[in-house]
């Protein structure tokens, strides 16, 4: 808008700065206008700790965080790609799940998901895919999530708050591994008080941490927009995903397992017609994750049990990594995504076929005639529309097609029919040759940096170490339950007793809202382009090199002359030292195409191409100081002199003859290459001259030498004066370098070997995607399968399918309701296996006896054996007691870990025999009722007994009956009386008992858990406990009266008096003396004198019990008058009172209302 007066710009405010207050001290601190700023930073020394203690506590402090960084180094034994990174997506019913999941794929591929099925692989990067799983709702499926988690998003119903569901997960996760784990709130839309949400916030955050550990990440997506999360949320959840790194877990990287994206029953159909319950052959495929597997190798499909693999087959990665280009973003081609459970997916590879599907929805091709004109194509068609549209064409049939086809073997070299091709190539990788594509790849030049290196910032509020999270599991919180149905659905609400609404804590929660926004914000400034830039991208394929070459020659036509290029001919895009790179790294991937590849034509084919990407090529005007030249060296002057005006032009000349006849070798020998086939070797002439000059290549090698052997004698000196760094690094890097070396030797030592024998020696690598075939299924897993639930395929180590007893350390959990109980069955998880046992609880002795326990102790460990397959020590210990999914109470029984395994059990408990004397000696007794037979005495000779009350005594031998020992009652048995000795004498009334510890025997009771082979709706049901079966069969519990507590009814003994003679008394001095009085004893009645009271006392004792009874009337009247008195003053003095505090509440208001007003006219 012009100003007023119509001429000039129009004038803007000026910007005015802050002369006082925060932002102006803040300004005034940073700048260093004066001597005295910035002291601190010119002279550090001068401003150091003045107190030694303090000094002391800062260092301690700063070797506390180092050393808590440091962690042991593990080998990382995968070679080549990794495994897609598994995210399982946990939430009770109803909370989000399949949407997110949806949105999420959305985000990565541009592809709208009709169902969530199964596993989904989307590629994220460049060398990063990202394979979702929902989690289902019931037990068995949570378990099996938790074993394969690499993260882990607990989706959480903010409106609702913790259920369940949640909780139980988390402690899955703590037993097996506990990977990194994330929550996120939703439902945030149902809140309409702001204050409420942010209360909200604070308390579900706080009560996540007290679970996790303090500062876990916890994702708010605030609402739905047309039935979706927000794009700008969903962004940002999926950069926080792409900067965590999996956690190496122990039991995972010594086991091979996979998770498995597709299922066929490959049963022959007649079999099946003939038998409907046949035992079935079934191929499972999924990415190979932990370690190696070879083949034969025994595995445990959970929920099914363990089979022997027939066959391990490695087939192409259907959801394969961009190639080795440098490229900063990926191509919506690029964005692939392979869920063959969901109905998604080009392309299905098999051993005996490749499977294209296509939507009919998308794409409906249809066949043009021959007298039809043919339609224009569009100036983006993709070959792969062309190849199924002449798919189509019924002309020829398909083997006609093979015969007449080629192959081109090489690049640049004549092609291949397959009838020239030899029928003993039987190799299923030889088949799949790519062509090499030519000229350099067009990248996208609006595409930027990958998330991974621009968004390294939000990876620490995103990741956390794991130990710290194992330590914050310590917390004690007191959790109950709240049952109730929300919207037809049983829901299981976790309330904690010590995380309540605060409202002391509302400012600290503003200040965290305030930084989480703040967070958010700066992960929002970026464009709508930074979601391709969290997308890392690949190489183009075979497909586009025809519409490439048409492209490239339109753009060559376009380009105007250079000038520069034409006189000094083309610049290179990149110096010699990063091509050799591009060379090695491509070397790799094209290294059946390079066969008979001479270097002139490389070169050649290099010039040749045309690069758009000389935009991003060094600058090459600004010189680097080490790659220039010696000039004062004499003799590198005189090599040039000749090139100048003043030199010998002749010489000139002939140089330049030889170097023509150089090139023309060249090209006629093509470079250095080896034939394959002969084994002979070509050497060109260039590299026999330069092979001459061996002298001086020998002079160089003993300089650098020399300069090596300087570096490391300056090292060790650099060690020898400072020995404590080498203890505060040192030995880390040594591990690190040690593990390393071993890793690269272990590597070399197999390089040499063919695929085949390399694939038998250390099987097929982590990260390939494998195809298992097993026989001998039962028809059960084949007819209940169900993709929404997850099929584990874990391999079983050495010695893990045997069976024998394990010890493991087994502590209640402190949710579960009721204690448990010895040999009551219970459903463990260890390692891949679930299967139902019977343990018997234990505890350690001082003297290391294990004495049996009847019940579990509270909140301590004790020691559980039972009998199943043998896990190895450490290994996760689950133990549940139901699957149901209708239990309203915290499922998970028990955690722990097993300790060992053996074959025997030593568990042992106590019992007390007990007996009473027959026949009394003086220190000897015939004890009978304790043994049974003599030779029970005979075994118990020597064993220690004791009475009641407390004489010792020892067991001797068996009695014999003499004539006047024979029993007494008729059927009592003359056998099992023992002669036993005791410290002094017993009475007949005394009871002998004797304590003696006896084995217990274990159940061999192992039943597996067959989840898989039922229908997913129904529980699986193993044996009931005791009560379970009273309970069902309405049976009271027997009654045994020797197991009744009565109530114990004594006699008081009475004791005589001790007597001391008159004698003895007077000797004794006085304090010693009995001083006993004698009672004084009362008259008797009948010895007692009677009084009689004459007429007139009569009378006067009358009178004075009248006039008493007045007196009592009186005073009785008058109480009840006082307390009527009473009770009408205080009703009137609490109206008064009521009436009192009234008005001073009316004063006070009137006070605080004036008060309030005068504070706000003194802010104005």
């Amino acid at each position: 808008m012009a100003p007023a007066d119509g001429g000039g710009e129009q004038p803007h405010k000026a910007h005015r700065q802050h002369k006082s207050g925060a932002k102006a001290r803040k300004k005034k601190g940073k700048g260093g206008g004066g001597d005295d700023e910035g002291g601190e930073k010119k002279n550090p020394k001068a401003f150091a700790f003045q107190s030694a203690a303090k000094a002391k506590r800062l260092q301690a402090r700063s070797a506390e965080i180092e050393q808590r960084r440091l962690h042991v180094p593990i080998m990382d034994r995968s070679i080549g790609e990794p495994p897609p990174f598994v995210v399982v997506v946990q939430g009770p019913p109803q909370v989000g799940k399949s949407l997110l999941i949806k949105c999420l794929v959305k985000h990565y591929t541009k592809q709208n998901l009709s169902e969530v099925r199964g596993p989904i692989t989307v590629v994220s990067g460049k060398s990063r895919r990202v394979q979702f799983l929902e989690c289902p709702n019931d037990i068995n499926g949570m378990i099996d999530a938790a074993k394969i988690a690499d993260l882990a998003l607990l989706l959480i119903d903010g409106s609702y708050g913790f259920e369940m569901d949640t909780f139980e997960f988390l402690n899955i996760m703590q037993v097996h591994g506990f990977p990194k784990v994330m929550g996120v709130l939703t439902h945030l839309d149902k809140f309409k008080d702001v204050k409420k949400l942010r209360k909200t916030k604070q308390r579900l955050k706080h009560r996540f941490w007290a679970e996790i550990k303090e500062g876990a990440k916890l994702f708010y997506l605030s609402g739905l927009i047309h039935g979706k999360y927000t794009k700008r949320e969903v962004h940002n959840l999926a950069r926080f995903i792409s900067v965590i790194k999996p956690i190496p877990l122990s039991w995972r990287m010594a086991h091979p397992y996979l998770l498995v994206d597709r299922f066929e029953d490959v049963t022959p159909p007649e079999s099946v017609r003939l038998n409907r319950k046949c035992d079935r052959k079934i191929t499972l495929y999924g990415y190979l994750r932990g370690c190696n597997m070879k083949r034969g190798t025994k595995v445990h499909i959970t929920g099914a049990g363990d089979f022997i693999l027939s066959g391990v087959t490695s087939l192409a990665d259907p959801c394969p990594l961009p190639s080795a280009a440098k490229k900063r973003g990926l191509r919506d081609k690029e964005k692939l995504f392979y869920a063959p459970m969901s109905g998604l997916g080009d392309l299905l590879y098999d051993t005996d076929a490749v499977y294209i599907n296509i939507n009919p929805h998308l794409v409906q091709f249809s066949k043009i005639d021959e007298n039809d004109a043919p339609k224009k194509q569009g100036k983006g068609q993709d070959v792969g529309v062309t190849l199924v549209k002449t798919l189509q064409n019924p002309r020829y049939s398909l083997n006609e097609k093979l015969d007449q086809s080629f192959i081109n073997l090489f690049g640049r070299k004549p092609a291949v029919q397959s009838e020239d091709i030899s029928a003993s190539q039987n190799d299923q990788g030889d088949a799949n040759i790519l062509e090499q594509e030519d000229g350099n790849n067009i990248s996208n030049a609006n595409t930027l940096d990958s998330s991974e290196h621009s968004y390294s910032e939000c990876s620490s509020d995103s990741e956390y170490d794991n130990d710290e999270a194992t330590q914050q599991n310590d917390h004690k919180v007191d959790l109950r339950e709240e049952v109730e149905i929300c919207n037809g659905r049983l829901r299981r609400k976790a309330v904690s007793a010590n995380f309540k609404d605060d409202d002391d804590d509302e400012g600290a929660e503003e200040d965290d809202i305030d930084s989480e926004n703040s967070g958010d914000d700066q992960l929002s400034e970026g464009s709508v382009d930074d979601s391709e830039e969290a997308l890392d991208s690949d190489d183009e394929t075979e497909n586009n090199s025809k519409w490439k070459e048409s492209l490239l020659a339109r753009t060559l036509s376009r380009r105007s002359a250079n000038l520069m290029q034409l006189v000094y001919g083309q610049v290179s895009k990149k110096p010699d030292s990063i091509t050799s790179e591009g060379k090695d790294s491509s070397a790799e991937e094209s290294s059946d195409e390079d066969f008979f590849v001479p270097k002139g034509q490389k070169k050649q084919a290099k010039n040749e191409s045309t690069s758009f990407d000389d935009m991003d090529a060094e600058d090459y005007s600004k010189f680097i100081k080490a790659e220039l030249r010696d000039w004062s060296d004499e003799d590198l002057i005189k090599s040039i002199r000749d090139r100048f005006v003043t030199g010998n032009w002749s010489k000139a000349a002939l140089r330049g003859q030889e170097m023509n006849e150089n090139d023309e070798d060249d090209e006629e020998v093509d470079g250095d290459f080896e034939d394959l086939e002969t084994g002979e070797v070509h050497t060109s002439n260039a590299y026999e001259t330069t092979a001459g000059n061996g002298g001086t290549r020998k002079q160089g090698d003993l300089a650098m030498e020399e300069r090596r052997l300087k570096k490391l004698a300056l090292k060790a000196k650099f060690d020898a004066e400072y020995p404590f760094l080498y203890f505060q690094w040192g030995i880390t890097f040594m591990l690190k370098e040690e593990i390393e070396i071993r890793k690269q030797m272990n590597i070399s030592e197999l390089n040499d070997l063919d695929e085949d024998t390399r694939v038998e020696i250390e099987g097929f690598r982590t990260g390939s995607y494998i195809r298992l075939e097993i026989h001998g299924v039962p028809f059960e897993l084949v007819e209940y399968f169900d993709p929404c639930h997850p099929i584990l395929v874990g391999g079983i180590g050495l010695g893990e399918e045997n069976t024998g007893y394990m010890q493991a350390s087994l502590k209640r959990h402190r949710w579960h309701r009721k204690v448990l109980k010895t040999k009551d069955p219970i459903i463990v998880s260890i390692g891949w296996r679930r299967f139902q046992t019977t343990p018997v609880y234990a505890i350690e002795d001082r003297n290391g006896r294990h004495r049996m326990l009847k019940y579990t102790p509270e909140h301590m460990h004790c020691f559980a054996m039972f009998w199943g397959p043998l896990a190895p020590p450490k290994s996760g210990v689950l133990a549940v007691q139901h699957l149901s999914n209708s239990q309203v109470p915290f499922r998970i029984t028990a955690t722990g870990f097993v300790q060992e395994f053996n074959n025997t059990a030593r568990i042992m408990k106590k019992i007390k025999l007990t007996g009473v004397p027959c026949k009394i000696f003086k220190k000897t007794a015939l004890v009978k009722g304790m043994f049974t037979s003599d030779l029970e005495v005979a075994r118990f000779e020597g064993a220690a007994i004791r009475t009641v009350s407390g004489i010792r005594g020892q067991v001797k031998k068996a009695a014999k009956i003499e004539p006047g020992d024979m029993p007494r009652r008729k059927g009592e048995s003359t056998e099992g009386i023992a002669r036993c000795t005791f410290e002094d004498r017993i009475l007949m009334s005394d009871i002998v008992f004797m304590r003696a510890w006896v084995n217990v025997e274990v159940p061999t009771y192992c039943n597996l858990v067959t989840t898989a082979l039922q229908p997913r709706d129904e529980t699986w049901q193993g044996m009931r406990t005791t009560a379970e079966l009273r309970r069902a069969h309405n049976i009271p519990i027997p009654h045994n009266k020797d197991s009744v507590y009565k109530p114990i009814e004594r006699k008081v003994r009475k004791f005589n008096p001790i007597e001391i003679p008159a004698k003895l008394q007077h000797l004794l001095p006085f304090k010693s003396k009995p001083k006993d009085m004698p009672k004084h004893r009362k008259t008797p009645v009948e010895n007692r004198v009677p009084v009689l009271m004459q007429p007139n006392e009569k009378k006067t004792h009358a009178a004075i019990q009248q006039l008493r009874l007045l007196k009592h009337e009186k005073a009785r009247k008058k109480k009840l008058q006082d307390e009527k008195k009473k009770k009408a003053y205080e009703a009137e003095k609490a109206k008064s009172e009521l009436l009192t505090k009234k008005r001073q509440r009316e004063e006070r208001r009137v006070r605080y209302r004036e008060e309030d007003k005068q504070k706000k006219r003194t802010r104005r």
